[in-house]
């Protein structure tokens, strides 16, 4: 009888070792949870963000690289993608995430063109830039993991609509099931994460000015409760390393049941 082959251990918390890895909106919220990830599992991190302050302690803080960006710029992002990979060598990894939810983007009855340009240019404009300068990169390598940040308004409606985030989400998960499979063979996976409501800044502003309207959205969560931004980390550090390898154009929902319920538990 043949001996069984000798099995290499898997270091788990090394998944992502000799990775290079750029986040977009690093500097707080799922941003910064997943640097903190991709640093703890072995990725070299290069946070691109607005705020100088925040993005250089972000980066400190992972021992990592900050690039200054407008996403919205594409001469910013491309020196982002840039730096990266003329820093250290390669782009393995783009974790597309930066985005806003400004309280004028409301119903579609309210929301003037003003509040919905904005909105479409830094959640959808910033994800097709750096889709394409992450692309130029990991074409030429033959490799490479894109993770959108998407949400789990791009499956449902909502009646308490915020028409432009909602449209430029759905835009981000369109995108990102043609690039995975555009690219597939190419050695290049894109994913869209579609996070369900999240326990950030951004969700903690919106309980502080309508606290009804927030209570609204948590009693759909089969789970009960709000996601940390750990979390979320967890799941884009998944579709960030080879452990997702046969993973590509996905609709990642990562929303504690939200988008597979009708009614909630009791």
């Amino acid at each position: 009888m043949n001996a069984a082959p000798a099995i290499t251990p898997i270091n788990l918390t090394q998944r992502l070792a000799g990775k290079v890895a750029v986040i977009t909106g690093g500097a707080s919220g799922i941003g910064l949870a997943t640097a903190k990830r991709f640093a703890a599992e072995g990725a070299t991190v290069v946070i691109g963000d607005m705020d100088a302050a925040t993005g250089a302690a972000a980066a400190e803080l992972v021992g990592g690289l900050f690039v200054q960006v407008n996403v919205t710029d594409e001469a910013q992002v491309n020196n982002l993608f840039d730096t990266a990979a003329a820093t250290y060598g390669s782009v393995d990894i783009a974790f597309n995430n930066a985005g806003i939810s400004p309280p004028d983007d409301d119903s579609i009855e309210t929301t003037e063109l003003p509040a919905w340009e904005k909105v479409q240019d830094v959640n959808l404009k910033s994800v097709y830039l750096c889709s394409r300068a992450a692309l130029r990169h990991m074409v030429k390598q033959g490799n490479g993991s894109i993770i959108n940040t998407a949400s789990f308004v791009a499956v449902l409606g909502s009646a308490t609509s915020q028409i432009s985030y909602t449209a430029s989400k759905g835009g981000v998960l369109a995108m990102s099931r043609e690039l995975g499979v555009q690219f597939a063979r190419q050695g290049i996976r894109v994913n869209a994460l579609c996070p369900g409501p999240v326990n950030t800044p951004l969700l903690q502003e919106l309980f502080a000015k309508d606290q009804a309207r927030a209570q609204r959205r948590l009693v759909h969560i089969p789970v009960g409760r709000f996601a940390e931004p750990e979390e979320l980390a967890a799941a884009v550090a998944f579709l960030a390393s080879d452990d997702s390898s046969f993973i590509t154009g996905s609709t990642f929902l990562v929303d504690g049941g939200i988008s597979s319920a009708y009614v909630t538990p009791e």
